[in-house]
């Protein structure tokens, strides 16, 4: 039989959390940050391989050079966001693997030979481990604003030249300010969404 959430975990986590457009003013701390990763580490990713990099911008030279490649719609929302978390992949996680996964000892070995099957599963895990974040903010009181409108090619350059670490898409963090939100948008039904075989 299910065990289901507590009511109060269910609404804080999917039922009542909603993407938030506009923050308070109250800060985001380190240790805030801190446990937001120390959490959203845990969630499984194929061979343990952990692919997600994250920068928090926060800073207002941060800012300014996120701001170029922002979409127009998310420049101010962003600007005036606390913390926005660019959640990106490291092409080369496998070099990690004799530690993180040392019960597969070929593991590293599968990727260096195969950058298309690494490029492939650091993009799909690092999405994973990125809902993992924005859940895992939720627990801890913060609200999100996830958004991939934005140039990779210009963030990349901004932050990450070497191409070993690449955008996938970003986070606004805070604490939600009153009316920060709209209102939900309707989600699809059971037998819109899912099929047996």
């Amino acid at each position: 039989m299910l065990n289901p959430l507590d009511s109060h975990a269910q609404r804080q986590i999917f039922l009542d959390a909603h993407t938030t457009f506009k923050f308070s003013d109250v800060a985001v701390t380190d240790e805030a940050l801190r446990q937001l990763y120390e959490l959203c580490k845990w969630g499984p990713t194929a061979m343990n391989g952990q692919p997600m990099r994250l920068v928090f911008v926060r800073s207002g030279e941060g800012k300014q050079r996120l701001k170029p490649a922002l979409s127009l719609g998310n420049v101010d929302k962003t600007m005036a966001a606390p913390v926005t978390a660019i959640v990106a992949f490291d092409s080369a996680f496998h070099e990690h693997l004799a530690t993180q996964s040392p019960a597969i000892p070929s593991a590293s070995a599968m990727y260096a030979n195969n950058p298309g099957l690494a490029q492939e599963t650091a993009f799909r895990n690092g999405s994973l481990q990125g809902a993992y974040l924005i859940v895992a903010a939720r627990m801890l009181g913060l609200a999100t604003g996830a958004m991939s409108g934005f140039n990779a090619a210009v963030l990349d350059e901004a932050f990450f030249p070497d191409g070993r670490w690449r955008s996938n898409f970003l986070v606004n963090l805070g604490y939600a300010a009153p009316k920060g939100h709209r209102p939900r948008g309707p989600r699809l039904a059971f037998n819109e969404a899912v099929r047996f075989a």
